[in-house]
């Protein structure tokens, strides 16, 4: 089974974005180091707990400092960006680092409605940005290929391509978390990935529909997929568990509609305080995420690619650390995934 590395560049209480971005760099030459295949870092707006915003510059940054990983977005949400900005950017890093970039578009904006209006610019984008999602996936397609996409003008067509062209093209995943984006995907014949992680309602199903619906592409001749789970791994489950409880007590604070702030030490959750509805979330986090030793750990994934038929699961390292931790590092994460590389390759 292949592993990849999902990394949303968590911003601790006690880092600067410095800080974290430099844990996201020693993060990144463990996975490189350890034979993970994939290293992905998503696109979040105005969450003091995220520092991954721009998923191009940190790919670019990451390609300079490992060699091994394939490097890329989970994902680019386009509803926030021109279609042929997307295509630049992931042409210029397929010609930085050949064979090694990976472009995975979701369709969600990735933030609140008021930062997703200013994403969008002057030109006053709107919702029927999201209505065109799928022409503007296949022009980001187009326009990283040799044909590029024909513009209609008064006068003819007009060829835009992404130049300079690389010599090769990053490979195109399509993101989600429901029927929609399964179903979208199988119709194009794009990779696909589940965002299990995000919710874990759905996976079967949409895994099902998208292998049944698939039609063949230049892309993809069968179907292609994976998908997304949280993971904390230590040398005990209690200890995996307080691990992972920052984590799950921000999601819970989220997804309440609560203030959020940057991500709490591990002993800021004793005696924290939560609602029933926002213990009934963590309960829920805990239930599907991958927890515990190694051992039981790397059980609960093959169980998990077992389940749901793939041989790749990219795991999301949510490991927090204690008060005293060095800033500059994520030791808690670094250690997830060097137990499970242990157990599992």
């Amino acid at each position: 089974m292949r592993l990849s590395v999902l990394d949303l560049v968590p911003v601790r209480i006690d880092q600067s974005t410095a800080d974290a971005l430099a844990a996201t760099v020693r993060l990144a030459q463990t996975a490189d180091r350890l034979g993970f295949t994939r290293y992905w870092v998503a696109e979040h707006h105005n969450m003091p707990s995220v520092g991954a915003t721009s998923p191009p510059v940190l790919i670019a940054y990451l390609a300079a400092q490992t060699t091994q990983l394939r490097l890329g977005s989970g994902g680019v949400m386009l509803p926030n960006h021109a279609p042929l900005a997307v295509a630049e950017q992931f042409a210029l890093l397929e010609a930085a680092a050949p064979g090694r970039i990976d472009l995975g578009i979701g369709r969600a904006p990735g933030s609140d409605p008021v930062t997703s209006i200013l994403l969008r610019g002057p030109a006053g984008r709107d919702d029927r940005d999201i209505d065109q999602f799928p022409e503007y996936l296949d022009h980001v397609r187009a326009m990283m290929s040799a044909r590029g996409v024909s513009v209609q003008l008064r006068d003819g067509d007009y060829i835009l391509k992404a130049t300079p062209a690389a010599a090769s093209e990053p490979r195109l995943w399509l993101l989600g978390s429901s029927m929609y984006s399964a179903r979208l995907a199988a119709a194009k014949g794009l990779p696909y990935v589940f965002a299990h992680h995000f919710s874990g309602k759905g996976t079967e199903e949409a895994l099902a529909l998208y292998r049944s619906q698939f039609v063949p592409s230049e892309l993809a001749a069968e179907p292609v997929t994976f998908l997304t789970v949280n993971a904390a791994v230590a040398e005990t489950y209690d200890e995996a568990k307080a691990l992972i409880l920052p984590n799950l007590h921000m999601m819970a604070r989220l997804r309440t509609g609560q203030p959020l702030g940057p991500l709490p030490f591990v002993e800021d959750i004793d005696g924290a305080e939560l609602t029933p509805q926002q213990q009934d979330i963590v309960e829920s986090g805990l239930s599907r995420a991958v927890l515990g030793a190694p051992a039981e750990a790397a059980e609960q994934l093959r169980a998990l690619a077992q389940r749901f038929g793939v041989d790749e699961v990219m795991v999301h390292p949510v490991a927090s650390a204690h008060r005293g931790t060095d800033p500059a590092t994520a030791p808690a994460r670094e250690k997830t995934l060097e137990l499970l590389a242990k157990e599992l390759f």
